[in-house]
């Protein structure tokens, strides 16, 4: 491959690079926002009124109760302690920093992996000689696989003659697929 092909692969890979770089930078000294930290309320139902969901956010672990949470409150004032402890109420905190150095790493590995691809597609039609004898070897298999099989679809062994031949033509096989592995190998060592 040319030096001016391998400079072109390489100015996008380091422009990528420092993208990552930056973004990651970024993330570093951004404070935390208000989806990082929340409240979580699960009531159950009560008496007639249905069960539901509450979500409060940016609420001190310690006010995560259902009175602090709960708005409006769906039941009357004599009943408000009897519907809090039903709800479990849970808090919750995430890294949403954490969460965005870890997909750019994914998408970082991902795109490599795709540019390499990509360089093996092109580098691997240049890399690759055509040896002819390795080629006849491969069309002789070819031959011998299209040849029609004995009368009636599967071949006969009655005779000695027959065995014999049988034998043969299996010893031919197993020394041309002999053949054609210490070419490859020597292919794929030279």
């Amino acid at each position: 491959m040319s030096p001016g092909a391998l400079q072109t692969l390489r100015a996008p890979m380091a422009a990528l690079l420092l993208l990552i770089f930056f973004e990651v930078l970024s993330i570093t000294h951004a404070d935390k926002s208000f989806e990082d930290v929340r409240c979580k309320c699960i009531c159950p139902p009560y008496r007639n009124i249905s069960g539901h969901i509450y979500n409060s956010r940016n609420v001190s672990q310690k006010d995560c109760t259902c009175l602090h949470v709960v708005e409006p409150m769906p039941v009357p004032g004599h009943d408000v302690e009897a519907y809090c402890l039903l709800c479990e109420c849970k808090y919750e905190e995430r890294s949403s920093n954490t969460i965005k150095v870890t997909i750019i790493i994914y998408l970082s590995v991902v795109g490599t992996l795709f540019l390499y691809m990509l360089f093996l597609l092109l580098v691997d039609p240049l890399m690759r000689k055509h040896d002819p004898y390795i080629q006849r070897l491969h069309n002789e298999d070819d031959a011998e696989d299209t040849r029609p099989p004995a009368e009636g679809g599967q071949p006969r062994a009655n005779t000695v003659l027959e065995r014999v031949e049988g034998a043969q033509q299996r010893w031919k096989k197993q020394v041309q697929e002999q053949r054609k592995t210490v070419f490859d190998r020597h292919k794929m060592l030279s």
